[in-house]
Protein backbone atom coordinates (compact mmCIF):
# COMPACT_ATOMS: atom_id res chain seq x y z
CA UNK A 1 0.00 0.00 0.00
CA UNK A 2 1.33 3.45 -0.91
CA UNK A 3 0.46 6.35 1.36
CA UNK A 4 -0.31 9.39 -0.75
CA UNK A 5 -0.23 11.96 2.03
CA UNK A 6 0.80 12.24 5.64
CA UNK A 7 -1.61 14.08 7.92
CA UNK A 8 0.48 14.40 11.09
CA UNK A 9 1.88 17.76 12.07
CA UNK A 10 4.88 18.26 14.32
CA UNK A 11 6.52 20.96 16.38
CA UNK A 12 10.18 21.52 15.56
CA UNK A 13 12.73 23.48 17.56
CA UNK A 14 15.54 25.30 15.75
CA UNK A 15 18.87 24.68 17.50
CA UNK A 16 20.88 27.88 17.72
CA UNK A 17 24.37 26.65 16.89
CA UNK A 18 25.55 25.73 13.39
CA UNK A 19 26.77 22.19 12.74
CA UNK A 20 29.31 20.39 10.56
CA UNK A 21 28.96 17.01 8.87
CA UNK A 22 32.39 15.39 8.84
CA UNK A 23 33.90 12.38 7.07
CA UNK A 24 36.88 10.41 8.32
CA UNK A 25 38.36 7.06 7.27
CA UNK A 26 36.42 4.08 8.65
CA UNK A 27 39.29 2.89 10.83
CA UNK A 28 39.70 6.28 12.58
CA UNK A 29 39.16 6.02 16.36
CA UNK A 30 36.48 8.33 17.75
CA UNK A 31 38.30 11.67 17.97
CA UNK A 32 38.61 13.65 21.20
CA UNK A 33 37.04 16.71 19.60
CA UNK A 34 33.83 14.71 19.01
CA UNK A 35 32.99 14.36 22.70
CA UNK A 36 30.63 17.14 23.68
CA UNK A 37 27.23 17.74 25.15
CA UNK A 38 24.32 18.58 22.89
CA UNK A 39 23.73 17.20 19.43
CA UNK A 40 26.56 14.87 18.43
CA UNK A 41 26.30 11.87 16.11
CA UNK A 42 29.01 9.35 15.22
CA UNK A 43 28.08 6.80 12.58
CA UNK A 44 30.61 4.20 11.53
CA UNK A 45 30.30 1.98 8.48
CA UNK A 46 32.86 -0.15 6.68
CA UNK A 47 33.42 2.83 4.33
CA UNK A 48 33.62 5.81 6.67
CA UNK A 49 33.18 7.44 10.05
CA UNK A 50 30.65 10.26 9.80
CA UNK A 51 30.37 12.81 12.56
CA UNK A 52 27.80 15.55 13.07
CA UNK A 53 28.97 18.09 15.63
CA UNK A 54 29.08 21.79 16.35
CA UNK A 55 30.70 23.63 13.49
CA UNK A 56 33.71 24.86 15.47
CA UNK A 57 34.90 21.44 16.69
CA UNK A 58 36.45 19.67 13.67
CA UNK A 59 40.12 20.49 13.07
CA UNK A 60 41.06 22.10 9.76
CA UNK A 61 42.51 18.84 8.39
CA UNK A 62 39.15 17.02 8.69
CA UNK A 63 36.85 16.85 5.65
CA UNK A 64 33.82 18.79 6.88
CA UNK A 65 30.74 20.31 5.30
CA UNK A 66 29.95 23.26 7.57
CA UNK A 67 27.02 25.59 7.86
CA UNK A 68 24.23 23.13 8.71
CA UNK A 69 21.34 24.19 10.96
CA UNK A 70 19.34 21.64 12.92
CA UNK A 71 15.66 21.38 13.74
CA UNK A 72 14.63 18.94 16.46
CA UNK A 73 11.22 17.29 16.21
CA UNK A 74 9.41 17.50 19.54
CA UNK A 75 9.35 14.04 21.02
CA UNK A 76 9.32 11.45 22.20
CA UNK A 77 8.19 9.76 19.01
CA UNK A 78 6.92 6.20 19.07
CA UNK A 79 8.69 3.68 16.83
CA UNK A 80 5.27 2.73 15.47
CA UNK A 81 4.67 6.24 14.08
CA UNK A 82 4.70 6.08 10.29
CA UNK A 83 5.73 8.91 8.00
CA UNK A 84 7.37 11.30 10.45
CA UNK A 85 10.37 12.01 8.25
CA UNK A 86 8.22 11.93 5.10
CA UNK A 87 5.89 14.60 6.51
CA UNK A 88 8.93 16.85 6.88
CA UNK A 89 10.99 15.77 3.88
CA UNK A 90 8.24 16.07 1.27
CA UNK A 91 7.48 19.79 1.78
CA UNK A 92 11.20 20.52 1.97
CA UNK A 93 11.86 18.61 -1.26
CA UNK A 94 9.01 20.46 -2.94
CA UNK A 95 10.65 23.73 -1.85
CA UNK A 96 14.01 22.57 -3.24
CA UNK A 97 15.65 22.25 0.19
CA UNK A 98 18.23 19.47 0.62
CA UNK A 99 18.22 17.77 4.03
CA UNK A 100 20.40 15.59 6.22
CA UNK A 101 18.39 13.48 8.68
CA UNK A 102 19.42 12.03 12.04
CA UNK A 103 17.26 9.85 14.24
CA UNK A 104 17.66 9.02 17.91
CA UNK A 105 15.71 6.71 20.19
CA UNK A 106 13.28 9.52 21.05
CA UNK A 107 13.14 11.88 18.09
CA UNK A 108 14.38 13.02 14.68
CA UNK A 109 16.57 15.92 13.61
CA UNK A 110 16.34 17.61 10.22
CA UNK A 111 19.46 19.50 9.16
CA UNK A 112 19.45 22.05 6.35
CA UNK A 113 22.19 24.36 5.09
CA UNK A 114 22.05 27.69 6.91
CA UNK A 115 21.28 29.69 3.78
CA UNK A 116 18.16 27.51 3.27
CA UNK A 117 16.86 27.73 6.85
CA UNK A 118 14.33 30.53 6.21
CA UNK A 119 13.01 28.71 3.13
CA UNK A 120 12.79 25.45 5.12
CA UNK A 121 10.91 27.11 7.98
CA UNK A 122 8.48 28.69 5.52
CA UNK A 123 7.89 25.37 3.70
CA UNK A 124 7.33 23.47 6.94
CA UNK A 125 4.93 26.10 8.28
CA UNK A 126 2.96 26.05 5.02
CA UNK A 127 2.72 22.26 5.43
CA UNK A 128 1.14 22.74 8.89
CA UNK A 129 4.13 22.22 11.18
CA UNK A 130 5.03 24.58 14.03
CA UNK A 131 8.56 25.96 14.25
CA UNK A 132 9.98 27.35 17.49
CA UNK A 133 13.36 28.34 18.83
CA UNK A 134 15.45 25.96 20.90
CA UNK A 135 14.14 24.83 24.26
CA UNK A 136 16.20 26.16 27.12
CA UNK A 137 16.56 23.02 29.18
Amino acid sequence: MIVSSVSAYYTLFILEEPFAVCRLPAETPSPDWAKENGLLALIRTSEELSIVCREEYPPLDVQAEKGWRAMKVQGPLEFSQVGVVASLAVPLAQAGVSIFVLSTFETDYILVKGEWLACAVDALRRAGHQIRHELNS
